[in-house]
Order: structure tokens, then C-alpha cells, then sequence
């Protein structure tokens, strides 16, 4: 078992509630390829697209699977909501505390840059019953943790529940193999980078170039994949580093905007040859935590 801090690290409260779908003022945006394009995207209580749904083909740009939620939806770039995207880790358990729904619980799969939402799965059951006036409060546990073996391996928003449920491996040669659906080139990292710190928020796989796409089978990401960007370090913000790597996880749909594709909030990443990516079909958050297509029926 791998060797944490997590004795040490802080548990808090947070509170939230689900952001309304958002509407860009001009009634068109225009696409890569130069076609004008006008769909629903980020924010609201999606009823129909869940963890393990593909990331492609929705008729929609910047979908967010589940919930999406804010702590200020005036105001998501100030505090409170800084602090509710710092301090959630991708596995808290969040449970709501008002509404019709009041009592069930989901679980926070990762962060959207830009919109600034956190997204949380809950089953569709739970969702029908939603509003946007519902509270949620999310048990905070994850940002300080370490791997006490492995220095040069960065956790950026891990919780100690995802950690211990991930099927990651120490190799006699002194790295770990952590599972992946997709291996992901890093001339295909697009919107996002110039951050100077992804503890929040995610950034794109670029989807422009459909030979890329087709090769590495990134059209096959699925919400809540676990997936290997190469050559990136995050220690400090989205850096080309050869031999880095980062693992993270797919929070948004595909869209059409150049520079932009899926989602993936980072989770795990060094600037050295630390990491084996290992491919896995089943390497879901979903299947981890049975969310969204993995729910027992």
C-alpha cells in the first residue's frame, strides 16, 4: 500500500449548490473549422449524461456530466468559490442538505476551468428531484496529501478515498504503474495552458486534427476516464517537459472552439520518468466508486 501523510492532512466543510446552465451573450460562436455554432454547454443539473457516457458526440460543446456546482455563480472567479475549488478533491463525498433530495449523496469527480464549477454524480433518480436553490455541503479531504516514498510525484486534487480504490502499482524499479483508458500526446494539450496552478480547474485535449484523434483513439474518452497526458509536468502549471507525465481524469465534453476538446482535471503528476501509464478499459472513476454507467442497477 502506498505510504501517505493523510493523518496529517486537513478535513473541512464546504457548501455549494448546482450552477444554471450558462448562455454565451452572442448568439453564435464560430468553430476550428470555421462553422458558426450555437448548442447548449457548460453548467446545470444534466439529467442524461453521466460518468462512463462518451466525452464525443453530444449535440453540445463543454457539457458537464452530473452537477455542476458553484459556491458564487456571480461571482466565480472570488472568493467563496476559489475556496470550494481548491479545497475539493476528486472523491469527496458530497451530500445535500435541503430540498426535496435532501439526505442523498454523490461524489466530486473533478473541476472545470473557466466556468469554475465542480462537478458532482449523483443518479438521475437524485437529479429529478434537484433545484438550484438545493445546498450541498462536500466533506473536504485530499490537498496537502503526499506520497511519502515518491517526492517527485505531485498530488494535485486526490482524495485518500480515490488513492486507495485506484489500482496503482510500485515497480521494483522505483515508479509506479497507474491505470489509463487513453495515452494522450502532448502536442494535443490545448486550452488551458499558461495556468500557474492546476490544484483547480482542467485543461483540453485539442480534437482538431481528426488524424490525431483517430490514432491515439482519443474519440473513445469517456467521462470520468483516467488518462496519461505525456510529456506534461503540472508541479507548477501545465509545463512540456520531456519524460514528464501527468494523470487525470475527463470532466467535459468535446467542443468546437480552436484549442479545445475534453476536459481533464490533472491528479497526479511529475516532471520525472516516474509513471508507467498502463492501459485498462475500466480505468473509470465510475467503476471505482460504481457512478453514473457503473451503478449497480
Amino acid at each position: 500500500m502506498l505510504k501517505t501523510n493523510e493523518k496529517n492532512i486537513v478535513e473541512m466543510i464546504l457548501q455549494c449548490q448546482a450552477g444554471y446552465p450558462r448562455k454565451r451573450k452572442s448568439a453564435y460562436s464560430v468553430g476550428h473549422d470555421g462553422r458558426p455554432f450555437n448548442l447548449p454547454g457548460i453548467g446545470g443539473i444534466t439529467l442524461n449524461i453521466e460518468v462512463g457516457d462518451s466525452a464525443f458526440d453530444w449535440e453540445g460543446d463543454h457539457l458537464e456530466p452530473g452537477v455542476s456546482c458553484t459556491a458564487s455563480a456571480e461571482k466565480p472567479f472570488d472568493f467563496p468559490n476559489t475556496s470550494l475549488q481548491y479545497y475539493s478533491c476528486v472523491g469527496n463525498s458530497v451530500k445535500i442538505i435541503s430540498g426535496r433530495a435532501k439526505g442523498a449523496t454523490g461524489i466530486m469527480i473533478g473541476h472545470h476551468g473557466g466556468s469554475e464549477h465542480l462537478i458532482v454524480d449523483f443518479p438521475r433518480k437524485i437529479k429529478e428531484k434537484m433545484t438550484y436553490d438545493d445546498k450541498m455541503v462536500i466533506f473536504s479531504k485530499g490537498q496537502g496529501m503526499k506520497l511519502l516514498d515518491y517526492p517527485d510525484i505531485k498530488l494535485l486534487s486526490v482524495s485518500p478515498e480515490l488513492l486507495k480504490k485506484m489500482k496503482i502499482k510500485e515497480l521494483k524499479n522505483g515508479k509506479l504503474s497507474i491505470p489509463v483508458t487513453t495515452i494522450v500526446p502532448a502536442e494535443c494539450m490545448g486550452s488551458g495552458l499558461g495556468s500557474t496552478d492546476m490544484h483547480t480547474g482542467d485543461y483540453d485535449v485539442m480534437t482538431s486534427d481528426k488524424g490525431l484523434v483517430k490514432k491515439y483513439k482519443l474519440d473513445e474518452m469517456r467521462f470520468g476516464d483516467f488518462v496519461a497526458l505525456m510529456d506534461h509536468d503540472n508541479t507548477y502549471g501545465p509545463s512540456l517537459k520531456r519524460g514528464a507525465i501527468t494523470i487525470g481524469i475527463v470532466i467535459h465534453s468535446d467542443c468546437f472552439l480552436a484549442g479545445h476538446g475534453p476536459g481533464v482535471t490533472p491528479l497526479f503528476t511529475t516532471p520525472k520518468d516516474l509513471i508507467i501509464p498502463t492501459l485498462d478499459k475500466m480505468a473509470n472513476i465510475g467503476h471505482l466508486f460504481k457512478l453514473g454507467k457503473f451503478r449497480r442497477k
